[in-house]
């Protein structure tokens, strides 16, 4: 028999559910704000004392309520914080399963795509996401299954609260941890978001991209183009995330595809050029950028990266010597409508120069003894530390022996005076122009 105390809570627990079940909106408005303000941060056992060993019960009529009133946003995100108040409570595992036993995963999955639900509640729906994927594998299976992955990186690309996006990229790594099964779904789902429009969204992708790779440990071919493409963003925080990336993917099977991809966007497509002397030649007075832009800034991202990636090692300075990167450089620097292309290859060719005599050599070839002087001569200055190492490099012509010659490998680079940098780039733009440099071409 029940205690007169018991009966007196039961009837309690009868009186608080029966008002819920006969209540409008309004009453449950306010039933939902006393739940929150009184209950948060309560364990599972705390919160069935609370209502009489019957919590399941009202966690039984809120995710009801969720499944038929989430498509008009009805008290939504009191109602999502009242349920993560029972998922989040300690020694709540029977929750978790009833909720997800009534569909719950689909519902937030499905509260994810709408466009009618407004960020923060779709917050606390990415934030009880989070809860159930910390769980247990189970349940991260669950969602991936689900078609979750597709959504959660639908809602990180489309969303514009930074917070949102945030709690999405830490549900996206959360999934890849401890989920064999479902880990290169996740793989593919942030490779997706790199050709999307939100700078944040590339950099969250791009930042948990190389936390997913190293758990992967096999790099997808498909990676490098969207890859490459990243490069054309005017963002520097995203840049540099996908700089970091290519220098991780030095150690992988992409690495000859990636060097590949990089040499070659130092050259932008015909296309473009005559789009721009199209456009010079109708009207003067119109900037002739506006459609190539994007390609002179990935092709200044690309020197960069090349430069960056030279200095990794002797082996990565070779790959990049026999894929004809000193004569896409001098073309690059010859680029007459994007200052900072012109800026990133001299820096970079000026690196070749440095380290290889035998590259130094054909390049004073192709631009002459004076103008070759002068490339030396403005950084002497500004000489950084060096370190000394012997190599065997196939110089850049590919006939004949390759020839063993004693380098000298920049180990840190400074910063130059940019302009410095911006007249060395114009001289050697001018003598391109007066067609002096095709001697230094090659065929392999």
């Amino acid at each position: 028999m029940t205690t007169p105390k018991e009966q007196a809570a039961i009837g309690r627990l009868m009186s608080f559910l029966q008002e819920w079940d006969n209540g409008n909106a309004a009453v449950r408005h306010r039933i939902l704000n006393n739940f929150i303000t009184m209950n948060r941060g309560k364990t599972g056992p705390e919160l069935e004392q609370e209502f009489s060993q019957g919590g399941s019960l009202f966690l039984a009529r809120l995710t009801t309520w969720l499944r038929l009133s989430y498509m008009f946003g009805t008290c939504l995100n009191e109602l999502l914080q009242s349920i993560g108040i029972f998922l989040s409570a300690t020694s709540s595992n029977r929750y978790l399963i009833e909720f997800v036993e009534v569909g719950g995963i689909l519902t937030l999955l499905e509260i994810l795509g709408m466009r009618q639900v407004k960020e923060k509640e779709k917050k606390e729906a990415i934030k009880l996401l989070i809860i159930l994927a910390h769980t247990g594998r189970k349940y991260k299976e669950l969602i991936c299954e689900s078609y979750g992955v597709r959504a959660i990186a639908e809602c990180l690309a489309k969303s514009k609260s930074e917070e949102l996006q945030e709690d999405a990229q830490v549900l996206l790594e959360s999934l890849v941890h401890g989920n064999c099964k479902y880990q290169n779904q996740v793989y593919k789902g942030l490779i997706a978001l790199l050709p999307c429009s939100s700078p944040k969204a590339q950099q969250l992708a791009l930042q948990t991209l190389r936390i997913v790779q190293a758990i992967v440990k096999t790099a997808s071919p498909c990676i490098v183009d969207p890859l490459l493409g990243v490069l054309q963003t005017m963002h520097l925080e995203v840049q540099y995330e996908a700089l970091q990336l290519m220098k991780d993917f030095m150690q992988y099977d992409v690495r000859l595809a990636l060097l590949s991809g990089l040499v070659a966007l130092l050259k932008p497509s015909t296309k473009d050029s005559n789009a721009i002397m199209a456009k010079i030649l109708e009207d003067p007075e119109v900037p002739p950028l506006a459609e190539s832009m994007s390609a002179f800034i990935q092709q200044a991202a690309a020197a960069k990266a090349i430069g960056m990636l030279a200095r990794e090692s002797v082996e990565l300075c070779e790959e990049l010597i026999q894929l004809r990167v000193v004569h896409h450089l001098l073309f690059a620097i010859g680029n007459q409508h994007h200052v900072e292309s012109q800026r990133q290859a001299s820096l970079t060719l000026e690196f070749f120069i440095r380290s290889f005599p035998r590259v130094g050599e054909h390049v004073e070839k192709a631009i002459g003894a004076k103008l070759y002087r002068l490339l030396l001569e403005l950084r002497l200055c500004h000489q950084p530390p060096i370190r000394t190492a012997t190599a065997s490099v196939d110089c850049l012509s590919s006939s004949g022996p390759s020839s063993h010659c004693r380098w000298t490998f920049l180990h840190h680079y400074p910063a130059v005076l940019g302009f410095l940098q911006d007249l060395f780039a114009w001289i050697l733009t001018f003598c391109i122009l007066l067609d002096i440099f095709p001697l230094f071409m090659h065929s392999h």
